[in-house]
């Protein structure tokens, strides 16, 4: 498996490179309404973005730099270096992942639906299992004027807050410390920053990162994969900075707004239980009644394009891992036609309010599965097995183990200490506490031993670098020509 066979998948189903690369631009446009689900008023969440997005450029930066220097998405080297079990885990918690981030996707249309055309929110997650399909269909007229169209949507309402931010003009001193400050209190606040993590970084996106870099024309020469690995940093560096600016007018607006002291009392309501659907009157002072059709459109719009590229990264991790191809809209159906039926389900039973929850659980489980896919990136990029002399920098990898485990190990103590205090304070017999704990407790040390496995885990497998190929090419064109050159030279004069 090598590029060859990478720069065919890309293009499965009609798709030019350029179509990809221009959804490839697409996902990097900031998806602030994944921040929207987990804000509430104030600015303690900042310094969490801030880490977040430092993290996810480093991360990302070393996906593509996996799969420039090796020719090979995580996915493949996945398959190849782990025993069958193990990698048959790791496809399915992969495939998880996926699901569980087009659950924000399908609970976001249905809240654009319901700003739109103020149906149900239960109808507009129906309406949602057929509506991506449908822009998949529409890519076939031009995906790059698909990607113009909602990039500008997404930028109006990024626009929108930034001149909200300049109308309301929230306090300088405290937009700092909530950068800079790490803090959190109040009830919920680490399940929010968890979510706010996995939202930020989802492990997906590193199997999507490392892939996209093959359906690019990359010389196989250490100048060429250098230059290469820096262009991609730097493209990553300015996508996430715009996206950090983004969400800090989005929390500012949010903070500012919800603390005033002649909040209406309507708004107050809104502002102790900030969900998707809700968020529209942030926007009054800008765009006056037609802020909730406004935010709905954009809405639908960031919807919709985070969810054709999780398509791309499904396929991705199935081809990967399975060898198996699959159409675009096959597989869009099936991620969608699975991760419809809890957001229906909520969303019938709880209403906005349970939505907007299942979105933070959502973003929770990716927060939970990141070891999965970031502990087999880290290893590959520090590998001499894998990378070579290109294996990168002792100090990123260092820094990115460190502030993994930092996320495992808030992963950990979160969990922990939720289950145990939701046995010691339900309603349930003991006898029923007794089973659950049987049940649950052995599952969290499995989540504890596979991390611990796949961390010290000894690499196996040695790849040949795409460099190395490329030499051993240059070396037998060079033989079969000079062999050529003897056997002109030994022909008799005629």
């Amino acid at each position: 498996m090598g590029v060859t066979k990478a720069e065919a998948v890309a293009s499965d189903g009609g798709k030019v490179v350029d179509d990809i690369e221009a959804l490839a631009d697409l996902r990097k446009e900031p998806a602030w309404k994944k921040f929207l689900s987990h804000i509430g008023p104030g600015f303690m969440l900042l310094w969490v973005i801030l880490i977040g997005l430092i993290f996810a450029l480093i991360i990302q930066s070393l996906s593509a730099n996996l799969g420039v220097v090796t020719g090979r998405h995580l996915a493949e080297l996945c398959k190849t270096e782990y025993p069958v079990w193990v990698k048959t885990c790791l496809w399915l918690l992969a495939e998880l992942a996926v699901i569980a981030s087009d659950i924000p996707e399908v609970i976001g249309t249905g809240f654009a639906f319901n700003l739109l055309f103020h149906i149900p929110v239960w109808t507009g997650v129906l309406i949602a299992g057929s509506s991506t399909l449908l822009l998949l269909g529409l890519q076939r007229y031009g995906v790059r004027k698909l990607e113009v169209v909602v990039a500008l949507l997404v930028f109006v309402m990024a626009g929108c807050f930034f001149v909200e931010m300049s109308i309301v003009k929230p306090p300088v001193n405290k937009v700092l410390q909530g950068l800079f400050i790490p803090r959190l209190s109040g009830p919920g606040a680490t399940g929010d920053s968890i979510a706010l993590l996995g939202a930020l970084v989802m492990p997906h996106n590193l199997f999507l990162h490392s892939a996209l870099v093959l359906s690019r024309n990359t010389p196989a020469s250490a100048k060429g994969m250098k230059d290469a690995c820096r262009f991609f940093l730097f493209e990553s560096g300015i996508a996430l900075f715009v996206a950090l600016l983004v969400n800090i007018a989005i929390i500012s607006v949010s903070g500012t707004v919800c603390n005033a002291t002649n909040l209406s009392p309507e708004d107050a309501v809104k502002c102790s239980d900030l969900t998707l659907d809700s968020s529209s009157f942030l926007l009054r002072n800008v765009l006056g009644k037609s802020s909730a059709t406004v935010y709905g459109v954009a809405l639908l719009a960031s919807g919709q394009s985070s969810t054709i590229t999780g398509t791309y990264a499904g396929q991705y991790v199935m081809q990967g891992f399975l060898d198996i191809k699959m159409k675009q809209w096959l597989r869009n159906l099936m991620t969608r036609s699975i991760a419809i039926v809890p957001s229906l389900i909520v969303s019938i039973i709880g209403g906005s309010s349970g939505a907007g929850r299942l979105i933070v659980i959502a973003s929770m489980i990716l927060s939970f599965e990141l070891p999965f896919a970031l502990i087999p990136l880290l290893k590959f990029s520090s590998s001499s097995n894998k990378m070579g002399e290109n294996k990168n920098s002792i100090y990123i990898v260092g820094f990115s183990w460190v502030l993994g485990f930092v996320i495992i190990g808030i992963n950990i103590y979160f969990l922990s200490t939720k289950l145990v205090g939701w046995i010691l304070h339900n309603a349930l017999p003991t006898f029923a506490n007794v089973l659950i704990g049987i049940v649950l407790f052995p599952l969290m040390l499995l989540y504890v031993v596979a991390v611990i496995y796949l961390t010290f885990r000894k690499d196996t497998v040695k790849f040949v670098s795409r460099r190395e190929l490329q030499a051993g090419d240059d070396t037998e064109k060079a033989q079969v020509a000079t062999c050529v050159a003897d056997e002109d030279s030994k022909e008799p004069p005629v």
